[in-house]
């Protein structure tokens, strides 16, 4: 991105980055694909283990709107909560699993987000999202596991996404 567009448009803005990447992944987070590589290419009832954080449910959202928290910072927390998942569930898949190369078209989606987000700064967020990502990528916290199945993660994923995106980017719910 441009420097200091951010700037300009204030971060409530999605930038077209953001837009451009939230349409790629919502092709490949398509119902068919998430059931499939998700769902059907795994056991029966498997589950991943996650933090208790790594889980961002629509109902979160809401509760953090609530709170006034600006969409910039939520669309960044989505951002690192969606992307730990999505580690996650690569972590238990050889490489030679139907679903290895799914996830890692997810990653690499998500790598590219990464660097949409590499421009915020802490202080650009609130202390209540800042410290919800601190807690993500804190080793510490792995006490407080969940166990959730992969395909769930990628259904709170889409949803999330959408209701952060849709509205600034356009996504049209198909």
């Amino acid at each position: 991105g441009c420097p200091g567009v951010l700037a300009v448009l204030g971060l409530e803005a999605a930038a077209p980055g953001e837009c451009e990447l939230t349409r790629l992944l919502q092709d490949k987070l398509q119902y068919e694909m998430r059931l499939q590589y998700m769902k059907h290419y795994f056991p029966i009832d498997y589950t991943v283990q996650v933090q208790y954080e790594e889980v961002l449910r629509p109902s979160n959202i809401t509760r953090l709107r609530n709170g006034t928290v600006s969409e910039a910072a939520l669309r960044y927390l989505w951002f690192h909560v969606s992307s730990q998942a999505v580690l996650r569930i690569r972590e238990v898949l050889p490489e030679k699993h139907p679903s290895w190369k799914y996830t890692q078209e997810l990653c690499q989606l998500f790598d590219a987000l990464g660097e949409e987000y590499s421009k915020y700064r802490q202080t650009d967020v609130e202390v209540v999202v800042a410290d919800l990502v601190k807690l993500i990528h804190s080793a510490g916290a792995e006490s407080r596991s969940k166990a959730v199945r992969p395909k769930a993660l990628l259904d709170n994923c889409l949803k999330v996404m959408r209701m952060l995106y849709g509205v600034p980017c356009e996504l049209g719910i198909r």
